[in-house]
């Protein structure tokens, strides 16, 4: 009964095979090898945008804290919402990485930005103050960090908004695949067609060993990107590894069926949730996470019986009155069983 999160799963065989491919021969390093060069035409060719530059790094911290800084000049600001990775969970990474760019965090009811919000946020901003931090980029994040799930529609109405306001647009996609397998459009529809400048493609969290790939559908940040990226100590020299992953995982749409598998069984979970005396489910779900109110007492006796999950926010806590409502935080990965499912939902039936 393992929920804590889908980057602590294990690996497909099909992407260990690839890896065990990788090792048979010596090729250049540094992203000069044949398999470097067929991923990037195959994302290319998935995301039908044949101009766009694909780059790897092991992190999803990395990819979204250089393609940010490859946007935002240490006088710059992000807009994101305040619940986003890159303001709360990666350590100041994209401060980092940019010299000292702000983040400027903007509320939104499930961890979802509203064009409203963000206007109003970008109308205050300054532009032109030497006195304030310039506006420099809007990320966005998809899942967001609630579960929930950004439409086309609504990606192209916040990025018609960034616009308006003369900024680009990053979309951390860390989850991205879980969004796009459940909203049914193309890969192109869901970034560069609405708007999306720079997507960190994450890999991690659907199978990979650890890769992630920034895909710059506008190309003259490129450079920067890569000199970025060697001066932050993240080029891989036997950057193969890191191809041979994703290769496999998008051939024969590999990515699209773990993530699919993954969102079948979020929502067989969350039916069972549904039908769970004191359990209330907080968010609509977009993909693979959960967040569902329980009693502190359910909780206790869950992670009693073997169940592992996060209690949300992260500073909650097991100890205090048994009663109290608190929300858990429930994610299912590429190798969740039926079996997980039923024995989480009969262990939480007989508290």
């Amino acid at each position: 009964m393992f929920f804590a999160s889908d980057n602590t799963s294990g690996v497909p065989v099909q992407i260990l095979d690839a890896l065990s491919r990788a090792n048979g021969d010596f090729v250049a390093g540094y992203g000069n090898d044949p398999i470097n060069l067929a991923l990037r035409d195959r994302i290319r060719d998935l995301f039908d945008a044949p101009k766009a530059e694909v780059f790897l790094v092991a992190t999803g911290s990395a990819a979204n804290a250089l393609a940010i800084a490859s946007y935002c000049p240490p006088w710059g600001a992000v807009f994101c919402h305040e619940l986003a990775h890159i303001n709360v969970d990666e350590c100041g990474a994209p401060e980092f990485f940019s010299n000292g760019a702000k983040i400027v965090p903007v509320p939104g009811a499930g961890a979802k930005l509203t064009p409203q919000a963000l206007d109003q946020a970008l109308m205050r901003a300054g532009k032109g103050g030497v006195h304030q931090v310039q506006p420099a980029l809007v990320s966005l994040t998809n899942l967001t960090e609630c579960g929930t799930r950004y439409t086309v529609d609504e990606l192209r109405t916040l990025c018609a908004t960034a616009r308006a306001h003369g900024l680009p647009v990053h979309l951390d996609g860390a989850r991205f695949t879980n969004a796009l397998v459940t909203q049914g459009c193309s890969p192109a529809e869901y970034t560069w067609q609405a708007g999306v400048d720079v997507l960190s493609l994450g890999g991690t969290k659907n199978g990979l060993m650890g890769v992630e790939a920034v895909v710059m559908f506008d190309p003259a940040q490129a450079w920067e990107f890569q000199l970025r990226r060697k001066r932050g100590g993240h080029l891989l020299s036997k950057n193969r590894y890191l191809a041979a992953q994703m290769l496999a995982w998008l051939e024969g749409d590999l990515w699209l069926t773990l993530a699919a598998h993954a969102n079948h069984m979020a929502a067989m979970l969350e039916d069972g949730l549904r039908q769970q005396k004191d359990a209330k489910v907080l968010f609509e779900r977009g993909g693979n996470m959960l967040f569902v109110d329980l009693p502190r007492s359910s909780h206790r006796a869950l992670h009693g019986a073997g169940a592992q999950y996060f209690l949300w926010p992260d500073h909650a806590s097991l100890d205090g009155p048994p009663d109290m409502p608190v929300a858990g935080r429930l994610v299912t990965s590429w190798c969740t069983t039926k079996e997980q499912i039923e024995e989480f939902l009969e262990a939480l039936g007989k508290i």
